[in-house]
């Protein structure tokens, strides 16, 4: 076959079929993301996800005005030479093309109706007066048109910072560009595969999903690249709120939560500054503020009065149900699973011990501790099952707790430790310490667990600890390594900086627990360690512990959708 014929025969198009059934209908808009990136398209279409970004918010400015309807769309049989068209946000879709647009502004000239669509920057000063991702968006919205019997060969961007008009011709080369970006994202989406991360893109630091995607951080543990940029890395200027008075109220005032008791107003909170929102013990929360919360996607915690963590409520849930097939799917793997909890143990051991090291308060720690430390890691690492792995993570706890009270500091003057520490206890706990740490997990669970439901897993499902009714499996695998870290640094903090003291605490029937006070300083000194900043150890840049647990989140899910082979536990240094 002569070579010509071969190079025809490659490039045939491979249209995808007329919708039928309950397949979706294809937003224009996604056109534009698949042209720009196939993976930005996919992680928005097909698994649900989206993050805002100043230009996501600047571009929903732009669009208020031509987001509401106004004038008339007439029939094509109407429309001639002097017709005039002002039509804004005109819905329309073509099952045969298998789109749907929401066109911002419709006008006509010469009998054709032309498509105009805003966009938020200044005009690009490139050959075709505006980029790819663009055209294609707006000659799909001229080819929908088109199906619905108008006369469409040309549309219009406006761009509002520099407020230019650029004129889009719809030739044959543009309207073969974006069938193909039609039947190229419809192909993707069905064969269920993400498109693999750009390489040292300048596109991704602008992007809004960039912290979800994380293309330098997959390409790191995939390809063995250079260490990410800082892309990941967000401010977190939105913080939990806590509601502890009982019969307290919280309820919605315009943009803002207030909390009153007995009708008298004690605090605010705006909602935009509002991460979650956590209800200790006997607080109502009225129903128009569930539903904003809910809207904007901010999670209410619920505890019992003591801060037992009773569950939570949250929107209709995250649509990435890809990540809950995989994690299913890998949780009934019995090897996959045996691999992902030995992480999650030596971790948890090494960050133990690594916190044994930076607080030992008398000399340095003992050598023969380490090494019984480095035996423990290394039972762990040749389980061949999980009581095995239980056993070494049994025997390394019991190790690190007895040594525990050797990184609580004495008061200055004093000749005993404000606390007496001896064993690790639970249900109840006995001692102050014991109570310190057991809240600081509860605390950490709920972290966890609205952590892992944001990012799309199941927090009930996990893969070390198994399934019970009411146990946040995958909860308590993820925060293994981060007991050390976040928790237990949060007790020796608050204990060594004299932020709880033992009059803080009520003794009843053998039980310890906070009181009142003492628990929203102690939350305090909990919140404030998750706003720390850490050097990541692989990437190099400074994240806080806060995010840091999100990010761990979704390096699980790319590793379990099979985007890199080990799941990557963070251990300090």
């Amino acid at each position: 076959m002569p070579d010509e014929q071969v190079q025809q025969q490659s490039e045939l198009p491979l249209p995808f079929p007329e919708l039928a059934g309950d397949m979706p209908l294809l937003p224009a808009r996604m056109l534009n993301e698949f042209q720009y990136c196939p993976r930005l398209a996919y992680l928005e279409w097909v698994q649900g996800e989206w993050a805002e970004s100043a230009d996501t918010i600047e571009g929903r400015g732009v669009h208020r005005r031509v987001d509401r309807p106004s004038g008339e769309l007439p029939p094509p049989g109407e429309i001639d030479s002097e017709t005039r068209i002002h039509a804004r946000s005109i819905t329309l879709s073509s099952n045969r093309l298998g789109l749907i647009a929401k066109m911002d502004l419709i006008e006509a000239d010469d009998g054709a109706v032309v498509p105009v669509d805003y966009k938020r920057g200044k005009r690009p000063h490139v050959p075709k007066g505006a980029y790819d991702p663009e055209r294609v968006q707006l000659c799909a919205q001229g080819m929908i048109l088109e199906e619905h019997g108008y006369r469409c060969g040309e549309g219009v961007l406006y761009f509002a910072a520099s407020k230019e008009r650029v004129t889009v011709p719809f030739d044959a080369e543009l309207r073969a560009l974006t069938q193909a970006a039609v039947d190229g994202l419809r192909l993707v989406a069905v064969g269920g595969q993400i498109p693999p991360p750009l390489v040292d893109s300048p596109k991704c630091p602008r992007c809004s999903l960039v912290g979800i995607c994380l293309p330098d951080e997959v390409n790191y543990f995939a390809r063995e690249q250079q260490p990410p940029r800082p892309l990941a890395v967000r401010r977190d200027d939105a913080l939990p709120v806590y509601v502890q008075s009982q019969r307290a109220k919280v309820s919605k005032s315009g943009e803002t939560l207030e909390i009153s008791v007995e009708d008298q107003k004690v605090q605010s909170a705006r909602l935009g500054e509002v991460s979650q929102l956590a209800l200790w013990g006997n607080v109502y929360l009225t129903t128009p503020a569930l539903h904003e919360l809910m809207a904007r996607e901010i999670t209410v915690t619920w505890h019992s009065h003591g801060g037992w963590f009773m569950g939570h409520t949250m929107g209709t849930g995250h649509k990435n149900v890809e990540v809950r097939t995989a994690q299913y799917r890998a949780s009934f793997d019995q090897a996959h699973c045996l691999r992902l909890a030995k992480g999650f143990v030596v971790a948890k051991i090494q960050n133990a011990r690594t916190l044994l090291r930076r607080n030992w308060k008398a000399g340095e720690v003992p050598e023969a501790l380490l090494d019984a430390f480095r035996q423990d890691i290394d039972l762990a690492r040749r389980a061949k099952a999980l009581p095995e792995l239980l056993g070494a993570e049994g025997n390394a706890a019991a190790r690190y707790f007895r040594e525990f009270r050797n990184m609580l500091s004495r008061p200055e003057g004093a000749d005993e430790l404000p606390f007496d520490f001896q064993r690790r206890n639970r249900r109840p706990p006995v001692d102050p310490v014991n109570a310190l740490l057991s809240f600081a997990y509860a605390l950490l669970v709920r972290t966890w667990t609205v952590t892992l439901s944001a990012v799309g897993f199941d927090a009930y499902r996990g893969f070390y600890h198994q399934p019970r009714y009411g146990r946040p499996a995958l909860a308590l695998d993820l925060m293994e390594p981060f007991r050390p870290l976040v928790a237990e640094s949060t007790v020796i903090q608050a204990i060594n900086n004299g932020e709880v003291k033992p009059s803080d605490f009520i003794s009843a029937a053998g039980s310890v627990a906070l009181d009142a006070d003492g628990r929203k300083r102690f939350i305090a000194s909990f919140e404030r360690r998750l706003g720390q900043e850490v050097t990541h150890p692989q990437f190099g840049y400074r994240v806080s512990y806060r995010r840091l647990l999100e990010l761990q989140a979704r390096l699980l899910a790319r590793h379990l959708l099979g985007e890199f082979e080990d799941y990557p536990n963070f251990v300090t240094r």
